[in-house]
């Protein structure tokens, strides 16, 4: 049985699209079959972090539905063969979709996949409840700022109250902003209210990569695709330390 995890962020501009799309493509290289689903219902971006541009014919509504199979919904990554990808609807048309309806898709996804990770809209709107309500763990995406960590603790109210399992990813990290700022990781935790999963420095590679249509860690050994790699080991179960960023 696979894990679904949501992730999430209190506010816009915190990486989360590209974090979403770099671990999914770890879980997938280190040989988990991995279907990734953007949730941010006419907003959607997360075929842009996977290189997956215009592959999706089909949306989750398609399936939750019933006028496609999964198997024929979600598609599948042209060189990262255990990658798929399940896109948003551009809109509901029949308003909100009810949260056993998702839960029973995410059900059967669990039984076809190792890991389902949901790209939830940044706040607290119907892309997140939906993400919410089947998930088995989620992840906030964080920066070190104080708006976005204190967005952040108001998510994790909301997730407190539906999952047992909530981690911290400090993303975009920039050490000379901390030092200017007399902050440190240790602080935005404690902000946030969360155990840490792991550290992602601010790496221009991640913008390069999406524009170029490929994954990161097609394109990059270091920096950012490094942290995603981690953070993939660390959902595995495997003990990895923390990467120290100077």
């Amino acid at each position: 049985m696979g894990t679904a995890i949501v992730v999430t962020s209190g506010k816009g501009g915190t990486g989360k699209t590209s974090l979403t799309g770099g671990v999914s493509s770890c879980l997938a290289a280190l040989g988990n079959r991995v279907l990734c689903i953007d949730m941010d219902i006419g907003l959607r971006n997360l075929d842009i972090s996977l290189g997956m541009t215009d592959r999706a014919l089909m949306d989750f509504t398609d399936v939750l539905e019933g006028r496609c199979a999964l198997k024929r919904a979600a598609v599948q990554h042209p060189v990262i063969e255990n990658l798929f990808l399940l896109t948003a609807p551009l809109t509901l048309a029949d308003g909100s979709i009810p949260e056993g309806r998702m839960r029973a898709f995410l059900a059967q996804a669990k039984t076809e996949y190792d890991y389902i990770l949901m790209d939830s809209p940044a706040g607290l709107g119907e892309g997140f409840r939906l993400a919410v309500c089947g998930a088995d763990r989620g992840v906030v995406v964080s920066t070190t700022d104080t708006s976005a960590l204190r967005d952040a603790q108001r998510v994790v109210a909301q997730l407190s109250k539906r999952l047992p399992y909530i981690h911290l990813v400090m993303n975009r990290v920039q050490p000379k902003l901390l030092r200017r700022l007399h902050t440190t990781i240790d602080d935005a935790m404690d902000a946030a209210g969360l155990p840490l999963l792991g550290v992602v420095p601010e790496d221009e590679q991640v913008m390069l990569s999406a524009n170029c249509g490929q994954p990161i860690i097609l394109a990059s050994r270091k920096g950012a695709a490094v942290a995603y790699l981690n953070i993939a080991r660390r959902l595995m179960g495997q003990k990895i330390p923390l990467m120290h960023i100077r």
